[in-house]
């Protein structure tokens, strides 16, 4: 069944960036890198252009044309440049998020944005696959996400170990989304079966994500964290179609993934 045609994203560039401040002396980096990356502004590193640029243009490839960037009261140097940046393909506003309190929170920021639209949101600091993003908009008839397969995202920037402990996604037979599970153990794993696909906070929203996020409570990290208020908008009844992608995905987290991502989107044509 194929869903509505959305034109919305939300990019969640809240984060306080604490992997990419953490100094790497193997890591080669420019002098202006070294400095946005001091500020932990993972979206803003620049390899040509800001990181989020490539984001941003991936998205317009798949048809978005409206895109709302959460930001936090200091990020200033974001809406700086988006702010003045001339765009064709794609008109960039912003939402703040006054505190860091979770993705689920950073989500609520931008309701007013969404405005009852379904909504595409993903992280500011992954490039996801264009094919990727065009399905969630197209083949969802409601709320959905991609579900990235392990051996796929193997083929990207992000480290073996890594991947292995991302949250991992349960899919009925008929494509819907059972369950997510954080951290898994081998007999969590074991249970789902191969292949075993996981969730990359890449996501498809309609009206139900909101009360959803408000009724959650924080997790041992203290954290309104997303997958939570996905679980409760599926406990009150709201399905989750699943998109399942085998393509791979960059991941900008600390200053070590610079050097292989500019190399990796060093083809790629930026057009916002």
């Amino acid at each position: 069944m194929t869903g509505q045609s959305i034109d919305k994203a939300v990019i969640l560039a809240r984060g306080l960036g604490k992997r990419m401040r953490q100094q790497d002396q193997a890591a080669a980096l420019s002098g202006d890198q070294a400095a946005v990356a001091d500020q932990g502004l993972k979206a803003m590193i620049p390899i040509g252009r800001p990181f989020l640029d490539y984001v941003l243009s991936a998205l317009a490839d798949a048809g978005c044309r409206q895109v709302c960037l959460v930001i936090g009261p200091e990020h200033q140097q974001v809406r700086e440049y988006y702010g003045r940046l001339n765009s064709r393909r794609i008109a960039v506003s912003f939402a703040v998020q006054h505190e860091p309190k979770g993705t689920a929170d950073a989500v609520l920021a931008a309701e007013a944005f969404a405005a009852r639209d379904a909504v595409i949101v993903i992280n500011s600091d992954n490039y996801y696959p264009v094919e990727a993003l065009s399905r969630l908009r197209t083949d969802c008839p409601g709320s959905g996400m991609v579900a990235f397969g392990r051996q796929g995202l193997l083929a990207g920037n992000i480290a073996a170990e890594r991947i292995e402990k991302f949250a991992i996604v349960q899919v009925d037979g008929s494509g819907r989304l059972v369950k997510i599970v954080e951290k898994p153990t081998p007999q969590q794993i074991a249970a789902i079966g191969q292949p075993i696909r996981v969730s990359m906070n890449c996501w498809r929203f309609g009206p139900a994500i909101y009360p959803a996020c408000r009724a959650i409570k924080p997790s041992p990290r203290g954290e309104l964290e997303l997958p939570d208020a996905v679980q409760q908008a599926m406990a009150a009844d709201e399905i989750f179609t699943v998109v399942q992608s085998d393509q791979p995905v960059l991941d900008m987290s600390s200053r070590g993934d610079i050097a292989s991502i500019k190399e990796r989107l060093a083809r790629v044509k930026v057009e916002l």
